[in-house]
């Protein structure tokens, strides 16, 4: 899926829930459920000496207190409307007492 920075953070934002990139400030005390979502680096199609293609590693975190199959199913919802496949991971982080559901994909980033 070809998508623009601007266009995957409206696609996280309308997912509706509490969002930020990479972690919210320091100190806020976010409530669950909430959203991260960063970038983890390129996999760029090359060719000629040039990167040719921009294509950024794309990871959405969904955190929960419980586990939510309707929270999980609202952010798959959205990563299927946009067209974008991805791996998925489950973990439960029990320092945090809390669920992190982890989607990790590709997108072409024009823009």
């Amino acid at each position: 899926m070809t998508m623009t920075h601007k266009e995957v953070a409206k696609m996280v934002k309308d997912i509706g829930l509490p969002y930020a990139y990479y972690q919210f400030p320091e100190g806020t005390n976010q409530k669950l459920p909430f959203i991260t979502y960063f970038y983890l680096g390129t996999n760029d199609v090359m060719a000629d000496n040039t990167n040719y293609q921009r294509v950024e590693r794309l990871s959405i975190e969904l955190y929960t207190k419980n586990k939510d199959f309707d929270k999980e199913a609202l952010v798959e919802s959205a990563l299927a409307s946009h067209g974008l496949t991805y791996i998925r991971e489950d973990s439960y982080i029990d320092t945090e007492k809390m669920w992190q559901i982890a989607y990790e994909m590709e997108v072409i980033i024009n823009g």
